[in-house]
């Protein structure tokens, strides 16, 4: 893939409303993520970068696997206006906080587990 084909991606989302100014970019480790015109182009759109270290937490894949659960829980993909959204994925988080158990915690909720 050609950097200049990830600035063509990047900018026919920005013109779409598909991405706004202040959004965070993840970024993988391909030459073109890491291209100077690809950056500028981020710089310019007013998009952040971020890049995690390879096997880190915060790579794509733990927050791919966080917004999929959140959309398939939600059960909304778009939401009419950012209030909303907000609202919706505020009141997910307080609940996956306070009510659900987790395995990993000894079946225990994670604001109960805090609590200790």
């Amino acid at each position: 893939m050609r950097a200049s084909l990830a600035v063509e991606a990047i900018s026919a989302a920005h013109r779409a409303g598909m991405v706004a100014g202040n959004a965070v970019m993840h970024i993988d480790r391909r030459p073109q993520c890491h291209s100077k015109l690809y950056r500028n182009v981020l710089r310019c759109l007013e998009i952040r970068q971020s890049n995690g270290r390879t096997g880190s937490c915060l790579d794509g894949a733990a927050a791919e696997s966080f917004f999929a659960t959140i959309e398939a829980e939600i059960g909304v993909a778009f939401w009419p206006d950012r209030a909303s959204g907000r609202r919706d994925i505020e009141n997910w988080i307080r609940s996956y906080n306070e009510r659900r158990p987790h395995s990993a915690l000894g079946y225990r909720t994670p604001h109960w587990a805090t609590a200790l």
